[in-house]
């Protein structure tokens, strides 16, 4: 159940952020890791980059364990005047279960956008998120190069999207995906093996419309017969690409997304958000 902070008035379109991960890989609540210059977690930098480009309210989707201490990071350290919600993710059943599990926090009448919790995707891509719902309140996702959504040398798994004219086509999903001395490779088998650095790949930043929510509500009851199986958005979206159920718009990227996947990524992040800052791109 989703509750609100305080009586604030929301305006803008609506972020739902996925916190709810067991973060096994990485040792620690990956949401509240400290990546900013003045020790702030990663989702308050995800929140601030949302407010500013005009999201009215974020909805931050929680597990049972780690939830609590989300919660009260969150009210030691948002402005009271934001608008944000909390819902419970009871069991790890995936990233569309998760997503359901935010419906009561929300008004299911407008679109939404929905980000990961653990990566930071840049002002310029939240804007663009933004503007696209409020302007067209369509389905999308925003893509990033592969070479601007790797942190550190260990291998991570990549949505690699095919798009024709803006459109997005396809999504394969490929596995120990790094970078070496002469390019991206992926150690999963398929072909090609080697990728290009401007390969369009997901990072989990989705707009979607209203109708979503029956699609996702069916995908859930689809995979009832199995108690432990997860859905996953972009199998999902895949599968309503696939069938023409309805169509993507991929919108490039032109910042970088940086997250902490690994332990050893966190001292990577530190110090892009400083490069981030001394540049200018980012606020102190």
């Amino acid at each position: 159940m989703g509750v609100s902070r305080g009586d604030v008035v929301m305006s803008g379109p609506v972020l739902v952020i996925l916190a709810a991960g067991r973060a096994r890989r990485f040792g620690g609540v990956k949401p509240l890791a400290p990546i900013g210059v003045h020790g702030e977690a990663v989702i308050d930098l995800i929140a601030s980059d949302a407010y500013d480009a005009g999201f009215g309210h974020i909805v931050v989707v929680v597990n049972p364990d780690t939830g609590p201490l989300i919660r009260e990071h969150i009210a030691a350290n948002w402005p009271a005047d934001k608008s944000v919600a909390f819902a419970i993710q009871e069991r790890p059943l995936g990233t569309v279960h998760a997503v359901l599990s935010a419906v009561d926090a929300l008004d299911t009448s407008v679109p939404f956008g929905v980000c990961n919790a653990d990566d930071l995707y840049g002002r310029d891509a939240m804007v663009a998120l933004g503007g696209h719902l409020t302007t067209h309140g369509s389905n999308c996702l925003v893509a990033f190069r592969l070479d601007q959504a790797l942190v550190g040398d260990q291998p991570v798994t990549r949505g690699v999207c095919h798009v024709a004219n803006g459109v997005l086509t396809s999504i394969a999903e490929r596995r120990h995906v790094v970078a070496t001395a002469t390019g991206y490779e992926s150690g999963d088998g398929l072909e090609p093996s080697s990728l290009a650095p401007d390969t369009l790949v997901s990072m989990n930043l989705w707009g979607f419309d209203t109708t979503m929510w029956d699609v996702f509500r069916q995908a859930m009851a689809s995979a009832a017969a199995s108690e432990d199986a997860e859905v996953l958005l972009p199998e999902i979206v895949g599968e309503q690409i696939g069938s023409g159920a309805t169509t993507f718009r991929a919108i490039p990227a032109t910042s970088r997304c940086v997250g902490v996947t690994h332990a050893d990524d966190l001292p990577v992040v530190q110090a892009e958000i400083a490069r981030q800052v001394a540049r200018g791109e980012r606020g102190e």
